[in-house]
């Protein structure tokens, strides 16, 4: 059973960055590919960023690219979501997860474990 616990969420002005860290328990760290997912009020929670189990892949949603890059330390068993450029459409609860993987692929994945969540508040 992996735990996940999510830090760094904040208040910021558009055009800020933040950097969201997600550190995990209780398992393997390597085993598992991961990812950051977000909920604004009102809407589903969706992915934002995927990294693989070595961090060699990474997948990201379009409306991100070029703004935010994930990264993780397996060493500190430690992923990673630094946010340049922020735009009040970022404006979410963020959530890390993490998948069992087999492969050394980004995904995304049916994710079995998630953090609890932290929020992000990006003013106009």
């Amino acid at each position: 059973q992996v735990q996940l616990v999510e830090s760094g969420g904040g208040l910021v002005q558009a055009g800020g960055s933040l950097r969201l860290s997600c550190s995990a328990s209780g398992g393997t760290f390597s085993n598992y590919a991961m990812g950051w997912f977000r909920q604004a009020p009102g809407q589903e929670r969706k992915v934002v960023a995927t990294i693989s189990r070595t961090g060699s892949y990474t997948y990201y949603v379009d409306s991100v690219k070029g703004r935010f890059t994930i990264s993780r330390d397996n060493a500190k068993n430690t992923t990673f979501l630094r946010m340049n450029s922020l735009k009040p459409e970022d404006t979410a609860v963020y959530y890390c997860a993490a998948d069992r993987a087999y492969s050394d692929y980004a995904g995304p994945f049916e994710y079995d474990f998630w953090g609890q969540g932290t929020q992000v508040t990006v003013s106009s």
